[in-house]
């Protein structure tokens, strides 16, 4: 039988465990899609949209709307299969690169019940989430530079990272053009991409190596891992949470689902649009 003392303490631990908040669960590649729209769900209860008729639409945008003009023609929006879609919600703009594009008008509620396993419901959702947190105040760029500001955002990216980290290897995942000129004029790059028509390029001096490379390069060769947040939108972005010491995320596609998740994202895309 408890004494008063036993009881009072108890009683004490009771409290404090239902008061206490609750920790986020660890991001694995098990958990990583179903966490975030949690999170997500968790956000827009508290704030109460997902009861409101916001109309939410997200639709392709030609390489002009979303870069504009650009001196380089080898952007991969410029020439590859992923086009830009943009939902506009609140009053605000949030993009997402993807190959699996798709028209959307309906309510954050059905946003909410999206299946992230679909390539079409995840850039949706992907948008979706953006021009929300966007909305919020929760995070910024969330909208692509545009004409001179992917050059100016690769340099101010390689200013960065030779402030923070010194001379590092750079795994740079996603062949960014601009990235990878400035990189590996300063720093040793080693670049991987899923595109066959990139894969076997040399490309300012770097081989542009296929994912078969990945694992090798990001575990053993790699101080700093520069991965395309595009990677969320492909379903990729699993194989790039096990090492958060030394990964940094860049662009625009990331942008709410980093704020939610803790994730690091390099993007400078507000100061060039």
């Amino acid at each position: 039988m408890q004494n008063k003392a036993d009881k009072k303490a108890a009683w004490q631990t009771a409290a404090q465990n239902e008061i206490r908040p609750k920790q986020p669960e660890p991001l694995t590649r098990d958990n990583f899609y179903p966490e975030l729209k949690r999170r997500f769900l968790a956000l827009l209860e508290k704030e109460r949209l997902l009861d409101e008729e916001i109309r939410i639409t997200a639709r392709a945008l030609s390489p002009e709307e979303a870069i504009g003009v650009t001196k380089r023609r080898d952007f991969p929006i410029l020439t590859g299969k992923d086009v830009m879609i943009q939902a506009d919600c609140l009053g605000a703009a949030g993009q997402a690169f993807t190959d699996a594009p798709a028209d959307f008008a309906g309510t954050l509620r059905d946003i909410a019940r999206l299946d992230l396993a679909r390539p079409h419901d995840r850039g949706l959702f992907i948008a979706a989430l953006n021009a929300v947190m966007h909305a919020l105040g929760r995070c910024g760029c969330t909208v692509h530079c545009r004409n001179d500001g992917p050059e100016l955002c690769a340099a101010d990216a390689a200013e960065q990272i030779a402030a923070e980290w010194g001379n590092p290897n750079i795994a740079l995942i996603g062949y960014q053009p601009a990235l990878l000129e400035r990189l590996s004029a300063r720093f040793r790059v080693r670049a991987v991409d899923l595109n066959p028509a990139n894969v076997g390029q040399t490309r300012c001096g770097v081989l542009i190596e296929d994912g078969s490379h990945t694992q090798e390069i990001t575990h053993g060769w790699a101080d700093l891992i520069l991965c395309t947040g595009s990677t969320i939108c492909n379903g990729t972005i699993v194989d790039f949470l096990d090492q958060p010491e030394k990964t940094l995320f860049y662009g625009t596609s990331l942008a709410g689902a980093a704020e939610l998740t803790g994730l690091s994202r390099l993007c400078f895309a507000e100061k060039y649009q």
